[in-house]
């Protein structure tokens, strides 16, 4: 029965994909390889320390202040009040990996915005 053209290309390419499978997983583990070797290297210049807290060393605080009025939250519906306290977290953590943090306040924190952020995120009590 004859093959149309495009049945035709569909079948040579599954072959070739087919043949080229032993060289893909070889790319793989060759890939993989160095992956670990370029981890190991640095773990033995590292002398064993962590990158975040050798980053952390070096940090130079900004005497910069953001402060962040949360006296709103009243007017604003859950939805607003859930994305607010996900822009906060985030804003916390990128300062918290930042070379020049800086001082960051929020003020008027009470109604909806704290018991969502005490339902959801229980560890915002810790920050600094």
């Amino acid at each position: 029965e004859p093959i149309s053209k495009r049945q035709r290309k569909k079948l040579l390419k599954q072959k070739q994909w087919e043949e080229q499978k032993d060289l893909r997983r070889q790319k793989r583990k060759e890939k993989r390889q160095k992956r670990k070797l370029e981890r190991q290297s640095k773990l033995d210049s590292n002398n064993g320390g962590n990158d975040r807290k050798r980053m952390r060393r070096e940090v130079v605080p900004s005497t910069l202040r953001l402060i962040v009025d949360c006296s709103f939250d009243d007017l604003m519906v859950l939805k607003d009040v859930k994305k607010l306290h996900k822009q906060i977290q985030r804003c916390y953590a990128e300062n918290r990996k930042a070379f020049h943090p800086v001082q960051f306040y929020l003020t008027s924190h009470g109604g909806q915005l704290k018991s969502n952020m005490n339902e959801n995120d229980k560890g915002w009590v810790n920050w600094k």
